[in-house]
């Protein structure tokens, strides 16, 4: 079964981070799959919440891709609380190689970005 899959991520400075793992989940070669229910473009301010707090509601995870101030992005933080007020299981992937970036607060276990460990989220 593929998981409906919510990418939280700094949309300013780390879209390139989402458009690979979505590109990673589509290879024939992928052991790993998920739907993206992410937020395509930026929505307009007085609609995003909502349309996030939907799309966070209807997935099955919600996987936070760390770039360097991902964890100072006020759009990831408000997603990270409606996940955890919805109740839906929230990692942290970090995004780019060879970086230690700094964890988003509550918002679950930190991993390298490795096919095992995405097997691991998306199963």
């Amino acid at each position: 079964m593929t998981k409906k899959v919510f990418f939280s991520f700094d949309f300013d400075e780390d879209q390139t981070l989402k458009h690979h793992m979505v590109g990673q989940m589509k290879l024939p070669s992928s052991p790993f799959s998920g739907a993206d229910w992410s937020m395509k473009e930026a929505a307009p301010q007085r609609n995003w919440e909502g349309e996030a707090e939907a799309r966070i509601n209807r997935s099955d995870v919600v996987v936070v891709l760390l770039g360097n101030n991902t964890h100072r992005a006020p759009g990831v933080l408000k997603e990270v609380a409606m996940a955890r007020k919805l109740g839906r299981p929230i990692v942290q992937i970090i995004g780019y190689k060879d970086s230690n970036p700094t964890p988003v607060l509550n918002a679950g276990r930190k991993l390298a970005w490795t096919w095992d460990n995405m097997s691991n989220v998306l199963s």
